[in-house]
């Protein structure tokens, strides 16, 4: 029950970009949908937080613990037919040893398979607005907004004399 009448609700997400130390990216294979994907998933409506969530759907798709990361992108979709759009918040967790990715469980009901990807790779297999997400955040070190997985200007990208001009 909503206990917040009249106030907008949107869907929110949170993922994770999880490397070995050959800078490979891991993917999963959902079997509810076409493509490859992110460790990742929906925030719970009573009040988890991105990085709660973040945590807790990487733990549940693939068996991993994470237990540091870093914002690197807000990211906001519009709705569309096939979609209901949202917020999507994406974690870049580092890397992890090799051996970590040995101990991948995968939650059998949702995942079908993993793999451990080249980052040309996996823009490849990965889809559309996921796919521009990870191209705009791979590499970088500062957070980003972006909407639809593209930048927008003036807000991604530096100003210059922003602060000046107010």
């Amino acid at each position: 029950m909503n206990a917040w009448p009249g106030v907008p609700r949107i869907p929110a997400s949170a993922g994770a970009l999880l490397w070995d130390p050959d800078g490979r990216l891991l993917i999963l294979k959902p079997n509810y949908k076409k493509g490859w994907t992110l460790p990742g998933g929906q925030i719970d409506a009573d009040g988890e937080s991105p990085w709660d969530a973040c945590r807790r759907e990487t733990r549940e798709e693939c068996g991993l613990v994470v237990n540091r990361g870093r914002l690197a992108c807000v990211d906001y979709l519009p709705p569309k037919s096939s979609r209901p759009g949202g917020v999507r918040f994406l974690f870049d967790c580092g890397t992890f040893p090799d051996v970590t990715f040995g101990g991948v469980v995968l939650q059998e009901e949702e995942i079908e398979d993993h793999m451990l990807a080249e980052l040309s790779e996996a823009l490849e297999l990965l889809s559309g607005p996921l796919r521009r997400r990870v191209s705009q955040t791979a590499g970088r070190t500062d957070c980003i907004y972006l909407e639809d997985g593209r930048p927008v200007l003036g807000v991604t990208t530096a100003v210059r004399g922003a602060r000046e001009a107010g």
